[in-house]
């Protein structure tokens, strides 16, 4: 009986830490870090419009991507090597840390604000472009637990970028083809228009 017990408690305790580990450790991932910050910084928010920013984005989604960065399931020649020798632990204690971030707020360009909120808060009933705050939230924070991103405060640059590469199937990612369907129907300029509304969305 005794043997038991202790079976189980052994047991118990093996299952309490891999849970732990699991969750991902924000103290661990600010260590681990410091390979990320000459593109995204030291508290995810880049600089470079090139590069997005990483800061307050949901675990599920921080954890995915790096995930798909390293089997090859997202295809990038900088992050791909930078990812491959991420463990899962380093996975989950760079997205704990991440997410723990706020991400700073940026501006839209005011030119293209009404075509842009058009297009997040209605989308194209027209062409079949749904909008964006069904997944995306009215406050463009996205929704953590389904894995979609938040949108509210990336850069303009970088967002055009990835809708254009969903379009064209160069980024095959989303599940379902959920955002190829999406960005494939839209035009040029609504993909610049709600790129840059999303910017200055807070």
């Amino acid at each position: 009986m005794n043997k038991w017990l202790v079976f189980a408690a052994v047991f118990y305790l093996a299952g309490g830490v891999s849970q732990a580990i699991a969750a991902g450790d924000a103290a661990a991932g600010k260590a681990a870090s410091a390979a990320c910050a000459g593109c995204h910084m030291a508290d995810g928010n880049s600089v470079n419009p090139d590069w997005p920013k990483l800061a307050g984005q949901g675990v599920p989604y921080l954890t995915k991507q790096l995930h798909d960065f390293k089997d090859g399931d997202r295809k990038n020649a900088t992050m791909a090597p930078m990812a491959m020798g991420l463990s899962d632990q380093d996975i989950n204690n760079l997205a704990a840390y991440f997410s723990s971030q706020t991400m700073s707020q940026g501006a839209a360009d005011k030119d293209l604000v009404d075509l842009g909120q058009k297009i997040y808060r209605g989308g194209n009933p027209a062409s079949g472009v749904a909008a964006c705050i069904g997944c995306h939230g009215p406050n463009g924070a996205g929704n953590p637990s389904a894995g979609f991103p938040r949108l509210a405060g990336q850069h303009a640059k970088y967002v055009e970028t990835q809708l254009h590469n969903f379009a064209s199937g160069e980024r095959n990612n989303d599940a379902g083809k959920m955002m190829r369907n999406i960005a494939g129907k839209m035009t040029a300029k609504e993909i610049q228009a709600v790129a840059s509304y999303v910017q200055g969305l807070h």
